[in-house]
């Protein structure tokens, strides 16, 4: 340590620094070997939000209205009940029946077209002022590239006068066919939506539009509203967001009190776990920062299944993670890291669900290609499905492939015990928050489309 002068401090002073740079100091909060902690999370570190769109977006979050057929919604797969996601290792979305694990894949002519490709991800904190990038291959961003104040597929049919990132993020999963719009030909809105983003979203505000007890509350939220014509996706997209960035703020878990000084807060099995953590087990690495992720991109040779996510002219099923955006070789296979906050609560876990446990994720991470050679479909949390049980693992048994997805690694093996792994998987359960994981306002018994609530 070094005074603004370049001069080294006495030795005496550097052993006093040492004794108060514990939980409750005006320091930091150390880790066994010296590794230094995030930093409490607090209210400042969050975007603002307003109360009158919160409570508006609360509503429209739960309300099938948004979907092409009418019988999904962004709660069916973000739901309060199961920790703000979907308890499955690939989502089903449009067609399919039920929450969590009782959640069904239709049949007859409401079969599901195909398996969302991806997890669906919690949204605890992702109001967080760090947060500048959504989705597992980062392919919604803040800049200005499209005028609109984002980088994102949809480009610049995307419309300007977006708050956040959360409210663009609320924008993508009704234009998708498999999550929320439905197939072309099934309805008025997934045809449009398939050939131009920004005239499905037009539709959809026309059905709000319609619904004679959504106006007071749109006059009552938005000064520019003062009649139903006047409803713009824009204010559908700001109201989801700020429900969302406002309804799971996240830091009263045991972790956030020992960070904020009660050195009792942990208990010893996961005390022993967070050291490990930040000390020998090397995993912040990546997940460092008050929300235990770097935001950044990683391949950890995690096996592939389901419909993949298939990039122009390439005809093999796989998913190809940020190289899909970037079109950068370097990226293939890479994925965001996922902030571990509540992460007890929110399995399966990879940007697949490849473990329904946090042993199974944690284990993978300490020998990832002997983890991906052993790896069986009993790791997967999968309802079934008529259409496709026979060809969501075929992918995974092309030699080839399964090559390239196994040379895909940034990270080094770890040498961890049976116990030390238990040790882990107790500070993971450290950083369930308490009352913050049941949301702020929840989930609505109605909506005013009148439409089935999930």
């Amino acid at each position: 340590m070094r005074q603004k002068s370049g001069t080294i401090l006495p030795g005496i002073l550097l052993v006093l620094l040492a004794l108060v740079l514990v939980p409750g100091s005006s320091g930091s909060v150390m880790a066994e070997g010296g590794t230094a902690l995030p930093k409490p999370l607090a209210e400042k570190d969050f975007l603002p939000y307003d109360e009158k769109r919160a409570r508006l977006g609360r509503l429209l979050f739960y309300d099938p209205i948004l979907s092409g057929n009418r019988n999904i919604s962004c709660g069916t797969c973000h739901h309060h009940d199961l920790a703000s996601a979907d308890a499955l290792a690939l989502g089903v979305g449009e067609g399919g029946e039920g929450i969590g694990a009782k959640r069904t894949t239709g049949a007859g002519k409401t079969l599901i077209h195909e398996r969302v490709p991806r997890n669906a991800p919690a949204l605890f904190n992702v109001g967080h002022r760090d947060i500048t990038m959504m989705f597992h291959d980062g392919r919604l961003s803040i800049g200005d590239r499209y005028g609109n104040g984002f980088v994102s597929p949809a480009k610049e049919q995307l419309p300007k006068g977006l708050n956040h990132i959360a409210a663009a993020q609320a924008a993508f999963p009704v234009t998708s066919a498999t999550e929320m719009a439905g197939q072309p030909g099934d309805n008025e809105v997934a045809g449009p939506i398939s050939k131009r983003m920004d005239h499905g979203w037009a539709l959809l505000a026309q059905r709000v539009q319609a619904i004679p007890a959504y106006l007071p509350i749109f006059v009552d939220a938005y000064p520019d509203v003062r009649a139903a014509d006047e409803i713009a996706f824009v204010h559908i997209a700001n109201a989801i967001g700020d429900f969302v960035i406002s309804e799971w703020r996240s830091y009263d878990s045991p972790f956030d009190r020992y960070l904020a000084g009660d050195a009792t807060a942990l208990n010893g099995e996961a005390r022993a776990g967070m050291d490990l953590f930040f000390g020998k087990g090397n995993c912040s690495s990546c997940h460092s920062g008050p929300l235990l992720t770097d935001h950044e991109f990683h391949a950890l040779c995690l096996p592939h299944f389901g419909p993949g996510k298939v990039v122009a002219f390439d005809n093999v099923t796989r998913d190809l993670g940020r190289m899909a955006e970037t079109r950068k070789a370097t990226d293939a296979y890479r994925f965001r890291t996922p902030s571990l906050r509540n992460i007890a609560l929110t399995g399966p876990y990879g940007h697949n669900g490849a473990y329904a446990s946090l042993e199974g994720i944690i284990r993978h991470h300490l020998d990832p290609q002997k983890a991906f050679d052993s790896w069986t479909p009993q790791h997967v949390t999968l309802p079934s499905s008529a259409r496709h049980d026979d060809h969501d693992f075929v992918s995974f048994q092309d030699t080839r492939e399964r090559e390239l997805m196994r040379s895909a690694l940034d990270i080094e093996p770890v040498a961890l015990n049976d116990v030390e792994v238990q040790q882990l998987v107790a500070f993971m359960h450290a950083l369930t928050g308490e009352r913050s994981v049941k949301g702020r306002l929840g989930r609505p018994a109605t909506v005013p489309s009148g439409l089935a609530v999930d």
